[in-house]
């Protein structure tokens, strides 16, 4: 309890500071994650809307709030967490399919038009209450 310690020291005691290092980290691509932009984290994080998936919700009339497109992205990420590729992602009188891998919704269907619907190539189901 009596040793010295200095403002802006961590520790108690002499460190010099080639003792002290900081580890970088390396994302995918191999660079340095301080140079990743946030526009490019951003990005890459973001729910996008393919234009077929876009027109169908316009032809729809389906319009989504920003409480269901936080939900949408909630569950494309846990999906993403399962490993899945593609998913069916089901809320209420809605139905997405969602490439995972690139957090887009390829298609979007209403109650009307999912009856009698088979939903192929998809990997796993996301139900939203």
């Amino acid at each position: 309890m009596n040793d010295k310690m200095t403002v802006g020291q961590m520790f108690t005691g002499v460190r010099h500071p080639g003792m002290l290092q900081r580890s970088n980290t390396v994302n995918n691509n191999g660079s340095s994650s301080a140079n990743t932009s946030f526009e490019t984290v951003l990005q890459r994080n973001m729910l996008k809307f393919s234009n077929h998936a876009a027109k169908r919700l316009e032809q729809r009339g389906i319009q989504l709030e920003s409480k269901q497109l936080d939900q949408i992205s909630s569950a494309v990420e846990q999906a993403a967490a399962k490993g899945s590729k593609d998913s069916l992602i089901l809320m209420k009188d809605l139905a997405l399919i969602v490439s995972v891998a690139n957090r887009t919704v390829v298609t979007a269907m209403d109650g009307n038009s999912m009856k009698d619907n088979v939903f192929t190539q998809i990997d796993s189901a996301v139900i939203i209450s």
